[in-house]
């Protein structure tokens, strides 16, 4: 299991840790059948204004028609993106009670104990990837993510790679897992993505063995993989790993039942109806860096979070477009490093190649 530790730069994560208040934990389970988990994005106490935008053809959600900006519910605390199916969707069962027992979330009665805590929640396909079709994350496995997060520090660095609901992802052939960045803009907004990289469609240009994503400026680590920079691997080596990734294709088991996930979420001013626009662009992000993307056997979700610590410019209309526009970069880099920090894993169900053993990529 990969628990990378993302290198800071002027004291930032790189992560979606960087807007302030924001905490991620993981859980996870692997072997004796298990290769699943869940990540929880906890939201400073009081919550954050959220939003969503569901476009592959297969979603599992929960809570996600409260993030419509015509619907009551304007901030939640969390939100939990789970392995599991359907299934792992009882992993915020348990999110929603640790928050109910902290007295977080909404207040429907005179006493301040009186809350329904708003979870919303979004699952990847990875049932049996383990081995075992019955081990998927329950309410317990949700309680331990939130536990994590909310013991680590403000600003903490995010682990990547086969961690928390990426344990189990696949993306095409290779190997997915959880990947974040972030970025500060000129005004000083901090927008970050958090995704869970898990698609029936490829990460991997075919024709060169270059990540999608990196052929976009700014998508790869640091921001400095613009696509004029992209050094494509040498044909030998590209060959060599189109081979071995034919070969597990043809052992494994598992259907190409996929959902890339992502969290972004920015310390700027939002309203609902702003953040549900920004989940939708930042969608943008995924088409980059997966392709197909969207499927009918995908659950492609992006939820989006905003904890208003900054305004946007009053006097400008279009303020409101740099946040959009980074948040699909966002998506786009959290995925190239997702496919970067995964690490190969071997279970009686298949063969999942990572990226960096293919191509021969030190670990990052």
């Amino acid at each position: 299991m990969t628990t990378r530790d993302v290198p800071r730069e002027s004291g930032r994560a790189g992560a979606l840790t960087d807007v302030a208040g924001l905490r991620v934990g993981h859980a996870g389970r692997t072997g004796d059948g298990w290769l699943t988990g869940t990540t929880v994005v906890l939201a400073p106490e009081g919550g954050a204004v959220a939003a969503v935008d569901v476009r592959g053809g297969g979603p599992g959600t929960r809570e996600t028609d409260a993030l419509d900006p015509r619907n009551l519910v304007q901030r939640v605390e969390a939100v939990v993106l789970t392995g599991g199916s359907a299934y792992g969707l009882d992993a915020a069962g348990g999110v929603m009670a640790w928050l109910e027992e902290r007295g977080r979330g909404v207040r429907v009665g005179p006493d301040p104990a009186h809350v329904v805590p708003v979870v919303p929640a979004a699952c990847v396909f990875d049932l049996g990837r383990g081995g075992a079709f019955g081990a998927r994350p329950g309410a317990e496995m949700g309680r331990a993510a939130v536990a994590d997060a909310a013991a680590r520090e403000s600003g903490h660095a995010v682990a990547e790679g086969g961690v928390g609901a990426g344990t189990g992802a696949v993306v095409g052939q290779v190997k997915g897992g959880v990947g974040t960045a972030s970025t500060v803009l000129g005004s000083g907004i901090t927008v970050a993505a958090l995704v869970v990289a898990n698609a029936a469609g490829s990460g991997v240009d075919p024709r060169t063995g270059v990540l999608y994503g990196q052929f976009f400026e700014g998508a790869g680590d640091g921001g400095d993989s613009g696509g004029g920079g992209v050094e494509p691997p040498s044909a030998e080596v590209h060959a060599a790993a189109q081979r071995r990734l034919a070969e597990a294709a043809a052992r494994n088991v598992q259907p190409p039942l996929n959902t890339t996930l992502a969290v972004v979420a920015t310390d700027a001013g939002l309203t609902k109806a702003q953040a549900q626009k920004l989940a939708g662009t930042s969608h943008d992000g995924m088409a980059r860096a997966v392709r197909p993307v969207h499927l009918l056997n995908d659950g492609d979700t992006v939820f989006a979070l905003a904890t208003g610590d900054r305004a946007l410019d009053a006097a400008n209309p279009l303020a409101l477009n740099e946040v959009l526009a980074a948040g699909a970069d966002m998506v786009t880099r959290a995925i190239v490093r997702a496919l970067l920090a995964a690490e190969s894993v071997e279970t009686t169900a298949g063969t999942f190649h990572a990226y960096r053993d293919l191509y021969r990529l030190q670990p990052q």
